[in-house]
């Protein structure tokens, strides 16, 4: 609430007191009192007039105005599509410069991590710039959904945070009308929470919770990412008049109370124009965990449709303890296209039927299931279904959209994966990457392939996967060349270009950043900004010695650009020296050096070195009780650091090393399903290395050896 008098010298010399208006009923988590030498950017929403600050510190002011122009933007497409007027009479926004959160939608006065707010043209990356205004989106829908009605306890909190991570997308969309959100969904979202749901170690999205940990536990890749995806899909299927139209009544309804899942889904099957009953198909998505594979068969002009539990270990389907209230069966809205009819057609394939059926027109060359990927399930296409749409995307891959060829790409490496599709299949899905400009296919595919270096890394598998890889990417790497120019995809796939050709050897690529390293230090040349985390990590990786390690940690001591402070970090991290290495996570313990918000964060870039990470893995082991006593096992950020710098590991003996620490340390607090998730992922690698090795190599000595032919 706005301050209403500041008297100085009371009640008594040197302080001040301070009185606000009465506030709104609110939620107790949600109240902040910040005391601070902060200046602010003031101005009002361009619509509605509300008032507007955002606040940092003085050396910041100037790279708050990108946050002032996005928020106060947002927050008037937000009042427009709830029709709900924002209910208080300010909204002032913080750049925290240490806040161990991302950022928080404290009510009236968002705070923020100073990486989720700046932004500065000349030194901040594209991938800064798309941070920022999805952070902020984020937070702003949090004002009506949330907080201006939120849930009556943490169970469900995906309400909360599911909604505001799909509702972000629009927002930010609504200021940057030019960005590709759509397709971006599926890499920041969908895929991130795709692979954990495909795993025993999930949870459902609306889960029983009580003590501290599990509450801190529950703000997790589920609630936020498989929330966002099925909110993303009922829409899809309700269509965006009904969605928005329900959002409404239950906001109305709900205002300055608490709600519950079924509320929500009341309303909106209250405005269903199809008749659909919202919580019978929604409580299949959000009271079970895991999600469906649809498989496909043709049989007489048809294809006949049934489905299945996805899991990423076959081996997993048999587990007793797995149960469900619906017996792992979905209400799945099954959409698709086909080469003969470009508008989707939709069916229901209720949880309770045995298989579904649709026809085939005479003539049709392919079709497409899972339009757009709205629908949080899998398909399995027939064999020669799958070699006509690789062959389609080959001959012409604007015949589908982004998000149908990113999805197609996913789909057919974690099929493959889990021993439904043969793997020759899938890798047959890059060969058309040669004519693909765009970025999220490109991402994803390069995700898949990352993951088959990861444990192939130590085999002899591993040099004809690395010949392959630089022949998908060296024409492309030739063709976007070292300018910073485009829109932000063109900028960022150059960037994800560029860091792969680096990463596999490629000569001009290595040779161009450790020039552009020496000259920035030699000459204080300026590095673009987008090429910058590149330039410092591979620079320091390929020249980097104790001397220009010295001068880089102490110019990223002296940095005064959060962001900047993040690439430099990478930089330091990259240096191939393992003792320099061990070092720099014994004097990061100083918060002078580090700050204690970036400290786990860190240790996860360093064990991205392939040098670090056995390093990475020993400190872990030997100082966790420092770890612990530092950030407490109530610390969401030290329970997840398990499963991140544990996930390239492939042996049994690392998995034993993992085990005999849990049996050490059992307490695990807020990491408990981390540590669930870390086991099972090494568990599926050394399952991978044993089943897959012998045949993805033999598709690489035919297909490496095959292109350099052509």
């Amino acid at each position: 609430m706005p301050e209403t008098t500041s008297t100085p010298d009371s009640p008594s010399v040197g302080l001040t007191e301070v009185s606000f208006e009465k506030s709104v009923p609110m939620v107790t988590y949600l109240a902040i009192f910040i005391v601070c030498d902060f200046k602010y950017i003031e101005s009002a929403t361009p619509e509605y007039n509300i008032p507007f600050r955002v606040y940092g510190t003085e050396d910041n002011q100037a790279l708050l105005q990108y946050a002032t122009d996005v928020g106060s933007h947002i927050t008037d497409f937000y009042r427009n599509y709830f029709d709900v007027e924002y209910p208080l009479p300010k909204l002032d926004m913080a750049a925290i410069p240490d806040y161990s959160s991302g950022a928080t939608e404290h009510w009236g006065m968002i705070t923020y991590r100073e990486t989720n707010m700046i932004y500065d043209p000349s030194e901040s990356s594209s991938s800064n710039q798309r941070r920022v205004a999805n952070v902020i989106a984020h937070e702003l829908a949090h004002q009506w959904f949330g907080n201006l009605m939120t849930v009556k306890w943490w169970n469900d909190l995906w309400l909360n945070e599911g909604f505001a991570s799909y509702i972000q997308y629009k927002g930010a969309k609504s200021f940057e009308t030019d960005w590709d959100m759509d397709s971006l969904f599926l890499t920041d979202d969908l895929y991130r929470v795709f692979d954990l749901d495909a795993t025993l170690s999930s949870h459902s999205i609306v889960v029983d919770v009580d003590t501290p940990d599990q509450i801190t536990a529950v703000f997790d890749t589920i609630a936020y990412s498989k929330g966002a995806s099925v909110i993303r899909m009922m829409e899809n299927f309700m269509g965006e008049k009904d969605f928005q139209l329900g959002i409404h009544n239950f906001l109305v309804k709900y205002q300055f109370q608490n709600a519950i899942t079924q509320d929500l889904f009341d309303e909106l099957t209250a405005v269903s124009s199809d008749g659909l009953e919202i919580t019978n198909i929604m409580d299949t998505w959000t009271r079970q965990k895991g999600y469906p594979l649809v498989t496909l068969r043709k049989e007489s002009g048809q294809y006949k449709i049934t489905q299945k539990r996805f899991l990423t270990d076959p081996d997993a389907y048999d587990n007793p303890n797995e149960t469900s209230p619906y017996d792992f069966k979905w209400e799945i809205p099954v959409t698709y296209i086909s080469s003969e009819d470009s508008t989707p057609k939709q069916v229901w394939f209720h949880k309770d039927d045995e298989s579904i059926s649709i026809d085939i027109p005479t003539g049709t060359m392919w079709v497409k299931f899972n339009v757009g990927q709205y629908g949080y399930y899998r398909v399995n296409y027939p064999q020669e279904d799958w070699n006509t749409l690789s062959q389609t995307l080959i001959d012409s891959p604007q015949t589908f959209s982004i998000s149908d060829r990113t999805s197609l790409i996913s789909d057919a490496f974690a099929l493959a994966s889990a021993s439904v599709l043969d793997y020759p299949t899938a890798l047959n899905m890059t060969k058309y990457l040669k004519g693909e400009r765009d970025l999220t296919p490109w991402n994803v595919a390069l995700s898949a392939l990352g993951y088959l270096s990861n444990v192939l890394y130590y085999t002899p598998t591993y040099p004809n996967l690395a010949k392959y890889k630089r022949q998908l990417i060296q024409p492309l790497y030739e063709e976007l060349t070292w300018t910073d120019d485009g829109t932000i995809d063109n900028r960022l796939l150059r960037v994800s270009i560029h860091d792969q050709a680096c990463g596999l050897g490629i000569e001009d690529c290595l040779d161009t950043a450790g020039q552009m390293f020496t000259d920035w230090m030699d000459n204080n040349q300026t590095i673009p900004p987008n090429f910058r985390s590149l330039v410092y990590k591979y620079g320091m990786k390929t020249r980097g010695n104790q001397n220009t390690w010295d001068w880089m940690l102490a110019r990223y001591k002296a940095e005064k650009n959060a962001q900047e402070k993040s690439k430099l970090m990478t930089g330091l991290a990259y240096i191939q020296d393992p003792e320099i290495l061990y070092n720099f996570i014994q004097i990061a313990k100083d918060e002078s050096v580090v700050r204690s918000q970036d400290y786990l964060s860190m240790l996860n870039i360093i064990s991205g070195n392939r040098v670090g990470e056995p390093i990475v893995w020993d400190f872990f082991r030997n100082e966790w009780e420092y770890l612990v006593d530092r950030f407490t096992l109530n610390d969401r950020y030290l329970g997840k650091l398990i499963a991140q710098i544990t996930d390239r590991f492939s042996t049994q003996q690392r998995l034993k090393e993992m085990q005999d620490f849990f049996i050490q340390y059992p307490e695990a607090g807020a990491g408990e399903s981390s540590r669930k998730i870390a086991l099972e992922t090494v568990q599926n690698n050394i399952k991978f290395l044993e089943t897959y090795s012998d045949v993805i190599d033999q598709w690489l000595n035919d297909n490496a050896r095959n292109q350099k032919e052509q």
